[in-house]
This record gives C-alpha cells, structure tokens and sequence, in this order.
C-alpha cells in the first residue's frame, strides 16, 4: 500500500490531492486547494512563488503522512538560481508583455523552418527560448548572473530539497528540445546565445530526485498536460484513432505518436511536437480555452455581475446559434482583461454580428473554441493520415456538458468526457508506477478507465454546423490575409 500526494497547479490556481493505493484500487481526495494569483512589480508580470511555496506547505501539513510527492504546472516557465543555489528574484510570467512579438523578431535569428526541425514545437511568444532572449536583452545582468535555470515543477520539487533536475516532458515544451535527438539543441543554443550549462542534468518521469521528510519527492511529468495525457483511460485497444482534450485554461488538442512530425506543412498548421510520460510524442495544438470564459467572468465580476459557471451556460444555450465568431488564438485575446468588451470588437471589425448581451458572447466563445477543434482534428488527420473515432475531454472543463455536446455535434466524433481530475490522476499513477505499485502508464490508464466516471456524447447536431465550419474558415482565412 502508498500513499502519495498530487500537486497540481495551473494558471489560476492548484490543489493538493492525496491517494491511497491498496489491493489494486486507489482512492483520493483533495486535502487543500488554494488561488494562483500574479503579482505586478514595476511593469512586470511575476507568479506569487513564496505565496505558493507557503500553499505547498500548507497541503503537506493537511496531508499528513505519505511515502511520494510529485509536482505538475504549466509549461515554459522557469525560475533562475544564482551559483549558491538560490532564486535569483521571482519567475515572470509567460503573459507577461515582454515577449511581445519577439517571435517574429527571432526569424532573423534562426529561419522559423529551422527552428520547427531542431525543435517541433508551435512557434509561440510565450516560449521559453523567447522569454531567455528577452531576458537576455533587458536584463544581461540578470542573465549572466544565472548558474541554474529550472522549470516551474522542478523549482517547487528544488525547494523542498530535491536535486536539480529537468523533467523531460516539461523541457519539450521550451522551444530549445531536440525533439527526435531528445536532449537540447545545440544550433538552438548557440543560435540565441543560451549556454548549455544554464540547464540542469535531465530526469525521466518517474525519476526519484530527493526525500523530504521520509517521503521521495518525484519528478513525474512535470507538464501538466502531460499528466492529464497519461490518465486518458483505456477504453479500447484505438489509442491510435484517439485524439485528446487538455480542456482547461488553454485547451490542448492532439494524439500520440512514436515519433514527430518537423515538416513545413505542420509548422504552418501550427501544430506542436511535446514528450509525453510514457515516452511518445503528443502532437497536438494549443488553443487559448476556458481562460476565454475564466476571464469574461472575472470582468463581469468587476462590472458588479457575478455569474456562476452554471448561470453562463445556460445563457449560451438560451442565445441563437451560430451568429459569430471569433478566433480563440487570435491576439488581441492573450492579456488579462475586458475579454467581453474584445469580442465585441472582434465581431465589429470582421463585419459580423455583434453579440449584446453575455449570453450572446458566451454562445460566440463556445461554439468559437469547438469550431477551432474541428479545425485542429482536420489538420491532425491530414498531417498523420489518421481518421479519428474517439475524441478524449480531459481535465475541468469536461464539466461543461454544453462544451462536451457541441464538441461531439461540431466534430462529428463521439466524445469521451473524463475524468475531471486527469492531470492529477496522471500524476499520482506516475507517483504508483515509480513506487512499484503498479507497472506502468498502461496499466494506470486501465485502472482508471475502471474507476473513475466517465460520460459519452453521442453526436447530435441539432444545427448547421456544416455551414457554420465553411463560414467560420472563411474567417480565419480572412483574418490569415491581413
């Protein structure tokens, strides 16, 4: 029997979940959960890391005993340390405004091409390699200063006494990861004038990298999405013809492969090449998501209206069908704030109909996000020559049914929802498997499928969203030309 607690933290906030493994089953329960809010200091945007290394403390005195812990977080951050191993000031966030643009910037650098072969990974600003080339630029000092640099997951696991290590799944998303060599690469580096030393010897998932408190600290995949990957259940023997939801925050859409895709034509579809924790490849898009809804509440909030998540989806479901829509990844929806008021003048200047009432831009966001995935799915068909018969929501948002309905009626796939906690029930088997509790990835993904609720939607369509996919292309296309 183990017992081994999940921290998972997102770009909003985290958790700490506790699960206990015995004669073959495993039960959890969350043991503390607590807000993820950024701090601003002198115009730049930083994660609160002493506020959350104080929550991480405050879940490990509720847990209890346990024998593992592991730690998963959002990709492409990073914190530095300094020769004496210490933080040298806190992690800016990847919405920070200084990465701004850079990528464009960075063609003069290393040809976009290139840098999709060397790498395979969606060429965002957001990325790693592009927050180290702002630093780099702004503040050489800082820069030069650094002996250590460590992922967001690898940092809380440092500061509870683990060695310094980098995750595999979570270096995948960096923008500087050979992914087929599957180590750093090299022309990369030395392209952008990031030395090899800045990073910390690698780890597997799975990896036992310290002990606290007689529990081994674990560095399980330290991508979150990954987790959530890793728990997508075995329904059937058709991994192959499966494709996978993240749903939460950003909505990660994609499938497994044994190796990447680096052609032109997948780096211009947008599509991204991540390592996953049972060493496959995730060929997937990432497409902003729930952040969409996440944000036009808050700002709702702010106005005085305090809408549930439940009172939004039913005035979605109250507004007319396919009046507008909008581009998810579009970037005038990337920074904090007045989301609502940005749809508004997204249906205005594409000469759409402007939605009036939150009802209305809660319908525009809904059916803009599953028209998006039909898209990513098409585009995932084309580039593997797969004809996928199984679509796998996974993580929070499946607790959206009208999302979960109208993913099934737009994409014309049935659609697997669950389980809600996948990316902590893929960091606690990966936890189970490197305890020797159970053998691998597989059989967690087994175990789940046994245990954990799960609900299917049956395509439905009950409007035309057929013409609604040909009306919504012409938009991007449209907007592609400008």
């Amino acid at each position: 029997m183990s017992t081994v607690l999940a921290f998972d933290l997102g770009a909003s906030g985290g958790r700490a979940i506790k699960a206990v493994f015995s004669d073959g089953s495993f039960h959890y329960e969350e043991v503390h959960r607590f807000n993820n809010v950024p701090v601003e200091k002198n115009g730049t945007l930083y994660w609160d890391f002493q506020t959350l290394i104080a929550e991480v403390h405050a879940g490990i005195e509720k847990a209890g005993k346990f024998d593992g812990i592991g730690f998963d977080t959002w990709g492409v951050d990073f914190g530095l340390l300094d020769k004496n191993g210490r933080l040298i000031g806190l992690p800016v966030h990847y919405r920070d405004a200084r990465t701004n643009g850079i990528s464009k910037k960075a063609a003069a650098v290393l040809e976009p091409e290139e840098l999709y072969r060397e790498t395979g990974n969606q060429i965002m600003d957001i990325n790693t390699l592009f927050q180290l080339s702002a630093l780099r630029g702004k503040n050489p000092d800082l820069f030069e200063k650094a002996e250590h640099l460590l992922f967001m997951p690898d940092l809380f696991a440092y500061s509870l006494g683990a060695r310094p290590v980098c995750e595999y799944t979570i270096a995948s998303t960096s923008q500087m990861f050979n992914a087929s060599a599957r180590t750093w690469s090299i022309p990369v580096l030395t392209a952008f004038g990031i030395p090899r030393k800045l990073f910390a010897p690698f780890a597997q998932s799975g990896t036992i990298t310290g002990i606290y408190k007689n529990a081994k600290i674990i560095a399980i995949a330290g991508h979150d999405t990954q987790c959530a990957v890793a728990a997508m259940p075995r329904v059937s023997e058709s991994i192959g013809q499966s494709v996978f939801l993240s749903c939460g925050t950003w909505s990660l859409l994609g499938t497994e492969l044994d190796a990447p895709v680096l052609s032109a034509e997948s780096m211009y579809a947008g599509l991204s090449n991540e390592l996953g924790a049972n060493k496959k490849i995730n060929y997937l898009k990432n497409i902003i998501g729930l952040w969409l809804i996440q944000e036009s509440r808050r700002e709702w909030k702010r106005e005085g209206r305090d809408y549930s998540f439940n009172d939004l989806e039913k005035s979605a479901g109250e507004a007319k069908a396919l009046q507008c829509f909008i581009d998810p990844d579009d970037p005038s929806f990337t920074q904090p704030g007045n989301i609502p008021g940005r749809v508004i003048d997204y249906c205005r200047r594409t000469g759409q109909y402007v939605p009036q009432t939150p009802g209305e831009i809660m319908r525009c966001i809904y059916e803009s996000l599953v028209l998006k995935y039909r898209f990513t799915v098409e585009q995932l068909e084309n580039m593997t020559g797969r004809k996928f018969t199984e679509f796998h929501m996974l993580g929070g948002g499946v607790k959206d049914r009208s999302l979960c309905q109208f993913t099934a009626d737009c994409c014309g796939i049935t659609v697997i929802a669950g389980p809600v906690e996948a990316t902590a029930l893929g960091n606690i088997i990966i936890q189970l498997s490197a305890l020797g509790d159970i053998a691998d990835i597989d059989e967690g993904r087994k175990l789940i499928a046994g245990t954990e609720s799960l609900k299917t939607y049956i395509p439905a369509p009950s409007v035309d969203w057929e013409s609604g996919f040909k009306r919504y292309m012409s938009l991007l296309s449209s907007q592609n030309k400008e």
